[in-house]
């Protein structure tokens, strides 16, 4: 590291001091809450402390900005997770609902599904879910999609590979 890079680095409490009420208030206009914009913007500074490597001087609002979109983003797809999921408990008659225990973890199983399939590509993504929770063949995801069933086939066998890597030689 240069000279000049050095001056540059912020340490974490000066960062955090400066743009914590901003970054707060930047939240809060996207989630509408003060509550979840307060913890969405703790979570934030987590996550720098957790990377564990210098802080430039240069542009910290657009990294804290960064680092806190993604987690809005988690927020989102956990809350239309979690409204799926309850809208789809509310169908089934009550002596079948499970426990929140169970709830909880079924919820926690979906949203690491969705991490897995955010990470493909959309048409190998869409093909998959047609196949495999739409229960529809190759064939009919072929025609569904317009394009041929053999892609069908590759697309479905890349997304599996890709959550067999995630989940076993990630380590996760």
């Amino acid at each position: 590291m240069s000279l000049h890079e050095l001056d540059s680095i912020v340490p974490f409490e000066v960062l955090y001091g400066t743009h914590h009420g901003w970054l707060r208030g930047w939240l809060r206009r996207s989630v509408g809450c003060s509550q979840q914009a307060a913890d969405l913007a703790q979570d934030t500074f987590v996550r720098l402390l957790v990377r564990n490597q210098p802080i430039s001087g240069q542009a910290p609002r657009a990294l804290l900005a960064r680092i806190a979109r993604g987690l809005v983003i988690d927020l989102w797809r956990r809350d239309a997770l979690e409204r799926a999921y309850l809208e789809a408990l509310a169908q089934l008659p009550e002596p079948s609902h499970p426990s929140p225990e169970v709830r909880h973890e079924a919820l926690q199983c979906l949203e690491r599904i969705a991490q897995l399939l955010d990470g493909l590509k959309p048409a190998v993504r869409e093909a998959f879910l047609l196949y495999q929770l739409g229960g529809l063949t190759h064939t009919q995801v072929a025609l569904e999609l317009s394009i041929s069933s053999r892609t069908v086939e590759r697309h479905v066998a890349s997304a599996l590979l890709h959550c067999y890597r995630a989940c076993f030689e990630g380590g996760q």
